[in-house]
């Protein structure tokens, strides 16, 4: 009985204690629970989709269909930021008409790239009306990103360097160093020229478009780019070969006479060796003996 007695004392102590020990816990739970209740609050997730898409396909046109998908653009309140458009010579060839000129048959490739800026909720409806503009789709993607923590995130920190700064303007914080004042507000900058884009990138879709068509033949009559394939008509030629034959005869008799002494030495040297052949026959045997 006794230790019945004792014992109920005992037990009412120990769960004192265990209350007492118990309730700091519960305060810093309850604490959390509001600190995480007051961010939330203040820091609402709106939801942030980045959406952009990219197509290639084959058309009967290119030249056409850019202008097609420009005026589509316009008509959905959006903009084309970058359109590039090549022709490339697959092979050539040349077939001789006359002289001066041939029939030139090219095979040659064209292909375009645009980039075109879309209002988001048109995006589906513009992508669809280009599909339809050409034969067939080689490819037709689609990405998604979420930006809604990215751009919470930046904001919460804008709030975070704003209030910071007020409080460095009502005197409650001393910064001492300019540079620090300074590298702060080009965070704050930063931060809301960051939120800026997202919200541009949100409102617009890039849309990247690659197209091209079948290679195209083309014929075309051009001057013969050959010099050596321009000739004179025959008679012409003709009367060149006479006028060059008396060119070159007249020139051999200017030649003969400019070389008037050497002939004369000659004929003389002849004349002089037959003169000697026939008066003194016999130096002549004893010179062949």
């Amino acid at each position: 009985m006794k230790t019945r007695i004792l014992m109920l004392p005992l037990a009412a102590g120990l769960l004192l204690g265990a209350c007492k020990g118990s309730t700091p816990h519960y305060e810093a739970v309850n604490n959390n629970t509001a600190d995480t209740a007051a961010v939330a609050a203040d820091s609402s997730v709106v939801q942030k989709l980045v959406r952009a898409a990219s197509m290639s396909f084959k058309v009967k046109n290119v030249q056409q269909t850019a202008e097609k998908i420009t005026a589509l653009t316009v008509k959905n309140n959006g903009m084309v930021m970058n359109h590039q458009m090549e022709s490339t010579v697959r092979s050539s060839k040349d077939f001789r008409i006359s002289d001066d000129s041939v029939n030139r048959v090219s095979s040659f490739n064209t292909t375009a790239d645009m980039t075109v800026k879309i209002p988001s909720e048109h995006l589906e409806e513009f992508m669809t009306e280009v599909a339809h503009m050409g034969m067939y789709v080689t490819l037709r993607k689609m990405d998604i990103e979420d930006k809604s923590l990215d751009y919470l995130s930046a904001k919460l920190k804008l709030n975070n360097r704003r209030e910071l700064v007020n409080q460095q303007k009502r005197g409650e914080v001393n910064i001492k160093n300019p540079v620090n004042v300074l590298l702060l507000k080009d965070n704050m900058v930063d931060g809301q020229v960051g939120n800026l884009k997202i919200d541009d990138a949100v409102k617009y879709s890039i849309v990247t478009l690659s197209f091209y068509q079948s290679n195209t033949v083309f014929q075309e009559h051009i001057a013969n780019d050959d010099p050596s394939a321009y000739n004179l008509p025959f008679f012409n030629r003709l009367a060149e070969a006479f006028a060059n034959g008396w060119y070159l005869f007249t020139g051999a008799i200017l030649i003969a006479v400019n070389l008037w002494v050497f002939i004369l030495a000659g004929i003389g040297i002849w004349i002089l060796f037959r003169f000697y052949k026939r008066k003194y026959p016999i130096l002549q045997g004893t010179i062949k003996s």
